[in-house]
């Protein structure tokens, strides 16, 4: 599972009919500190997530399992909508 923040939606009212009422999140992936890691991606909502919401993501095959339509062309899904994170930096500092 992947740490992500959700900065923008995509329309697309042409897709793949398995996808026909899925929302497509453009999802950021942040390292626990928030700071961003890599290239933003595309992402189902399975959650009810929005703009401006921390989210775990799941990626590869396993994305689709989150899916009704486990066949639905889906690598990338949003899984949970984080309330809060405490993390320690490695070491326990």
């Amino acid at each position: 599972m992947h740490l992500g923040l959700i900065i923008g939606h995509v329309v697309a009212t042409r897709k793949d009919e398995k996808l026909v009422g899925s929302k497509l999140l453009i999802t950021q992936p942040i390292l626990p500190d928030g700071t961003y890691t890599g290239a933003p991606i595309i992402t189902v909502d399975t959650v009810g997530a929005g703009i401006g919401e921390t989210v775990i993501y799941v990626i590869g095959s396993v994305a689709a399992r989150a899916m009704h339509d486990q066949s639905a062309p889906v690598d990338a899904a949003i899984v949970g909508i984080i309330d809060s994170l405490d993390c320690s930096r490695a070491g326990g500092k």
